[in-house]
């Protein structure tokens, strides 16, 4: 049994993975980003999920649920699940809450960062970038830096298991009720990595899609450009990895 955070797990993928990892029996922390949202948790919380609450729009909130989660049982894995497809929290959520618990939790040997088709179409470019989310952020960019993040962590850390992993278009809220791909699917892979003890499961810095690596955007495995995405978010932070 493992103890696994998946974040963003009031609906959609997150609650798909928290909800079978439940079921399989792992210790299993969900997250909500408010309290109202959390009510939609009662189901799983009942089961014996965890659950903490924090708005990854805000960077105190991140540090906050990085500081609860640190005094509690330590984690094993971490889903970085939680996501938006666009407005001004884009980069906030996509890209910077993922930064910060990486580098603020202690523990997980395993993380798993969602990542989307959509990175392919990223530019690997850090000029102007809102980290703060004043203004609407690009989607496929955001995707690109969160698959560099898990990259340059996979290179960094190599104790740590960390990979990215492209869902599908699946249909969730996110995704609409006409998106192609399998829901089942699509929350199989993140699970898998996070738990299984299968030989490719146990491998570090890749980029999946149905439990088969795919190649990346080529910036991904730039180690020039991780070092300029991990310098940047630490400037941007004040925490470094």
């Amino acid at each position: 049994m493992s103890r696994i955070l998946v974040t963003g797990s009031a609906d959609g993928l997150g609650r798909a993975a928290a909800d079978s990892l439940l079921s399989a029996g792992h210790d299993v922390v969900v997250h909500a980003r408010n309290r109202q949202r959390a009510a939609a948790l009662d189901a799983l919380v009942d089961r014996g999920a965890h659950i903490v609450v924090g708005d990854f729009a805000e960077r105190d909130a991140v540090r906050q649920v990085a500081t609860e989660l640190n005094d509690a049982d330590p984690l094993d894995a971490v889903i970085h699940n939680a996501g938006v497809w666009s407005g001004p929290a884009v980069m906030p959520v996509n890209v910077v809450a993922p930064y910060l618990l990486t580098a603020l939790l202690r523990g997980p040997r395993r993380l798993v960062y969602l990542s989307s088709g959509s990175h392919l179409g990223g530019r690997p470019s850090l000029a102007g970038v809102d980290w703060l989310g004043k203004s609407a952020g690009s989607y496929a960019d955001s995707k690109l830096f969160v698959t560099t993040l898990a990259a340059a962590v996979a290179r960094l850390r190599p104790g740590v298991l960390s990979n990215a992993v492209d869902p599908g278009w699946v249909p969730t809220k996110m995704g609409g009720p006409n998106a192609p791909d399998d829901l089942e699917l699509g929350h199989r892979t993140q699970e898998w990595l996070a738990s299984s003890d299968d030989a490719p499961a146990l491998t570090s810095g890749g980029y999946w899609y149905h439990r088969q690596r795919r190649r990346a955007h080529r910036a991904v495995h730039d180690e020039a450009f991780q070092d300029r995405l991990l310098r940047t978010l630490a400037e941007e932070t004040g925490t470094a990895l």
